[in-house]
C-alpha cells in the first residue's frame, strides 16, 4: 500500500507512525507539506516559551527515520499538485491540513488597524513564513485579547514576557526585537462565559503567576457564586483564579487582567481609524434545557480603552480545491475520519482526514495520537485488496513536481536547515533561531548542496 499524507503536523505524523508500525500490511508513506519545514503546529503554533511541548518532535523524527517514510516538503496541494494526481499515484490519501484560517468576531469595526486575529500574532512571533511581515504595532500601552482558551493566554503571556525570558526561547528574531521595545503595560483577556467555563487549562493559567515582571489581576466579584456556577472545563482553574484575586500586586509590575462574562459588541476607532477600545456587553449565565450554560447579554455596556485587539476565538479549516468542505463546521467534510461528499454525505473512497481538519480546534497535541490511530484502523479495514492496484513508480510523483519547477525538500534537507537554525540560536543561548522566509530556506539548502 502506498499512502499520501497531506500535512506534517502532529496528526499527520501520528497517522504515519500508526501506519508504519503495522505488521499486517506493508505500507509506504509519503508526507507532504506546503512548507520546507515539518511539524506544523508544533513549530508554527506552540508558544516559544513552551519548549517541553516541542520536544515531541523527537518522536516524529524517529518516525521519519523509518525506511518506508518520505517527507516531501515545499509542495502545496492545489497549487503544485492536484487531488486527482494524488489519486493516481497513491492507494489512499490522508488530509492532515489542520485549521489555518481563523474564526471572526462578526462585530462592527473588526479588521480595522491594530485589530489583528491572534492566529496572525502567533504566526508572527513563531516565525511562520506566512506571517513574518505582519504589521504588529506594540506602541500602545493596553491590549485586549478576546477569548478564553490557551491561545489567548499564550498571546497575553508573550506580550508581557521580559527580554531575558524571551531570548532563551525560539521566538522569531523580528518578534524578539519588537517585543523588547514594546510599550504594552496591560493586557486584558476577555471571556464571554464565567470562570468555571473557561477553556484554558490549569497549567496555562498557573504560568501567569510565574511571570517575571507581570501580575495576573482578577476581580473577586467576578468569582462570586453567580459567576462561578457550573462544572469547570478544567479542574483547578477556580482555585488558581481565587489565589490571583487575593494576591497583592507588585509595585511597578505590568498587569494581566482576566475578565469574565463580557462579550465585545464593537471595536471602537480613534480619529486615525485605528483601534481605541472595545464596547463590551455584560453577560449572565442561563441554563439551557440540556443543563449546559449559555452566556446571555444583559444590555449593560461598558467601554474598555485599548490600542490593540487580538481576537482569539478559534480556528477553521481553509478550503482546498478538490476536497469536500463542511461550511457549517469549517472542517473537511467527514464521518469519523472518512471523507464524505459535503452535500450527499456519501463516502469518498480511500480518502481520510485526521487532526483539526477532522474535528475542529480541540484537544491537546498528544490526544491526537489515539484519534489518528483510529482513522488508520479504518484505512486498513477499507484497504483490503487495494495493494493489487498498480501505481506508477513511487518516484514518479517527484518527477512530476520537478517538471513543474517545484524544489522538493526531503527530511535530510530539513535536518540541514535544522542544524543551521540551532547553530544560529546558540549565539543568543536559544534552542534555535528560525529561518522565516521560504526562499531563504531554499537558498540555504542550495548552498549546502
Amino acid at each position: 500500500m502506498r499512502i499520501a499524507i497531506i500535512g506534517s503536523g502532529p496528526a499527520g505524523f501520528y497517522a504515519a507512525e500508526a501506519l508504519l508500525k503495522r505488521t499486517d500490511t506493508p505500507v509506504d508513506v509519503d508526507v507532504f507539506d506546503r512548507l520546507p519545514t515539518p511539524y506544523g503546529l508544533v513549530r508554527g503554533g506552540v508558544a516559544p516559551d513552551h519548549q517541553k511541548i516541542k520536544s515531541v518532535t523527537r518522536v516524529f523524527a524517529s518516525t521519519a527515520g523509518r525506511p518506508s517514510f518520505r517527507f516531501i516538503g515545499n509542495v502545496q496541494l492545489g497549487r503544485d499538485v492536484t487531488v486527482d494526481e494524488l489519486r493516481r499515484h497513491y492507494h489512499q490519501i490522508v488530509y492532515a491540513t489542520g485549521n489555518e484560517g481563523d474564526r471572526r468576531l462578526g462585530i462592527p469595526g473588526e479588521g480595522i488597524t491594530r485589530c489583528t486575529p491572534a492566529s496572525v500574532f502567533v504566526g508572527w512571533y513563531n516565525g511562520h513564513p506566512d506571517y513574518r511581515n505582519a504589521r504588529i504595532d506594540l506602541s500602545v500601552p493596553r491590549v485586549a485579547v478576546v477569548g478564553n482558551g490557551n491561545v489567548a493566554l499564550d498571546a497575553a503571556r508573550i506580550l508581557l514576557r521580559t527580554r531575558a525570558e524571551l531570548e532563551k526561547t525560539d521566538i522569531a528574531a523580528h518578534a524578539l526585537d519588537a517585543l523588547v521595545h514594546s510599550q504594552v503595560r496591560e493586557v486584558f483577556v476577555l471571556g464571554r462565559r464565567g470562570p468555571a467555563q473557561a477553556a484554558f487549562t490549569s497549567g496555562e493559567l498557573e504560568e501567569l503567576g510565574e511571570l517575571e515582571s507581570a501580575d495576573p489581576v482578577v476581580d473577586p466579584a467576578e468569582l462570586a457564586d453567580g459567576a462561578a456556577t457550573g462544572e469547570e472545563s478544567h479542574r483547578g482553574n477556580l482555585a488558581l483564579l481565587r489565589g490571583y484575586a487575593a494576591r497583592a500586586p507588585r509595585p511597578g509590575a505590568k498587569k494581566l487582567h482576566l475578565r469574565f462574562l463580557v462579550s465585545p459588541i464593537e471595536v471602537l476607532a480613534d480619529p486615525s481609524g485605528a483601534v481605541s477600545g472595545l464596547a463590551l456587553e455584560r453577560n449572565r449565565l442561563e441554563e439551557r434545557p440540556d443543563g449546559s450554560l449559555a452566556a446571555v447579554g444583559t444590555g449593560q455596556v461598558e467601554v474598555l480603552e485599548a490600542g490593540m485587539v487580538l481576537p482569539a476565538v478559534g480556528f477553521a479549516a481553509q478550503r482546498i480545491a478538490g476536497v469536500p468542505h463542511d461550511e457549517k463546521a469549517r472542517i473537511i467534510a467527514n464521518v469519523d475520519g472518512r471523507v464524505v461528499d459535503a452535500g450527499t454525505r456519501a463516502v469518498v473512497p480511500h480518502e481520510y482526514v485526521v487532526g483539526w481538519a477532522r474535528s475542529g480546534p480541540q484537544g491537546l497535541i498528544g490526544e491526537h495520537k489515539r484519534a489518528s490511530a483510529q482513522v488508520v484502523a479504518h484505512m486498513i479495514a477499507d484497504g483490503a485488496g487495494l495493494d493489487a492496484r498498480t501505481l506508477p513508480p513511487r518516484e514518479a510523483i517527484d518527477a512530476l513536481l520537478r517538471e513543474r519547477g517545484v524544489k522538493l525538500v526531503s527530511f535530510k534537507d530539513w535536518k540541514q536547515l535544522d542544524d543551521v537554525e540551532v547553530a544560529r540560536g546558540a549565539r543568543r543561548g536559544a534552542p534555535r533561531d528560525k529561518i522565516v522566509d521560504v526562499e531563504a530556506m531554499l537558498a540555504v539548502l542550495a548552498q549546502e548542496q
